[in-house]
């Protein structure tokens, strides 16, 4: 039987402050994008706007040429969605013939793909970019998609595989004493059984292609396919101080990724709840 005890009262206490203490940025970035210009330097930054207006916003959705937020917006949207797509197609197919493999090669893949990782990716930039360039890559968004996707790929299946690892076979022996074949095992057995493991591939790549700003800056240098960080540093180096219209910019910039969080965020925690083995 639960007891509300002195010590469970301070728990929520320090539970409270430190919710507090993590919400205290959102709401100065809320409150400053939220004041006029009149506002912005003549009360508190942690006072709530007299006069709440969303001029900043639609003064950063103006923005025309590489500023462009809104092409920025759904260019990043299209180049996350899609590589994510790729991600966790190849992904856990590549990991689940790793993990079921009992040749040595799978295990030397496997190490492989786990090198990839650890190797940062800026050590290929220029001999990566040549070959882009040649085959006419840059400069696009599906170019983009197929260099993100080659990219995370070895993270992709290195999640994957740890996963599979953990999983019996039990339900594959069963579809197959059935008659069904390795492709309808793959897709209709084991594929849903791993959507923890998808939430955990697809929130951690996509944060990483939705805020990445060096690859989108060299590969789509000079073409009107940039996506949101790249319109961002255009905007923002143009107002310099105008801080509402820099934080509204931001909180547009969060609202998708925090909207896909929270719609997959049941399968993230269970993916890191079931561990990762290698």
């Amino acid at each position: 039987m639960f007891r509300y005890t002195k010590l469970t009262l301070f728990r929520e206490i320090g539970l409270w402050i430190v919710a507090i203490v993590f919400l205290l940025p959102f709401y100065f970035l809320v409150a400053t994008s939220l004041k006029p210009d009149g506002e912005l330097y003549s009360t508190s930054p942690l006072a709530w706007p007299k006069s709440p207006t969303f001029d900043s916003f639609g003064a950063a959705l103006s923005g025309q040429g590489p500023s462009n937020i809104l092409v920025g917006l759904m260019n990043s949207v299209i180049m996350t969605a899609g590589a994510v797509l790729i991600l966790v197609l190849l992904g856990s197919l590549t990991g689940y013939v790793i993990s079921r493999s009992t040749r040595r090669w799978s295990r030397g893949i496997y190490y492989l793909f786990l090198i990839a990782i650890v190797l940062p990716t800026q050590l290929g930039t220029v001999p990566l970019y040549i070959g882009a360039r040649s085959i006419g890559l840059t400069g696009t968004i599906w170019g983009m998609i197929i260099l993100y996707s080659g990219m995370l790929l070895p993270l992709a299946i290195f999640l994957y595989a740890g996963f599979f690892r953990g999983l019996g076979t039990e339900y594959e022996e069963a579809a197959a004493i059935d008659g069904a074949s390795r492709t309808q095992i793959f897709f209709r057995i084991v594929l849903p059984l791993m959507s923890p493991a998808t939430g955990t591939v697809a929130i951690l790549a996509g944060l990483i292609v939705w805020n990445d700003f060096f690859t989108a800056l060299i590969f789509l240098g000079g073409s009107a396919n940039q996506t949101l960080p790249v319109s961002m540093y255009f905007f923002i180096g143009a107002l310099v101080s105008k801080w509402n219209s820099i934080f509204a910019i931001v909180i547009i910039s969060m609202v998708p990724i925090l909207l896909f969080y929270l719609f997959a965020q049941k399968r993230f925690i269970q993916g890191f709840a079931g561990g990762l083995k290698g």
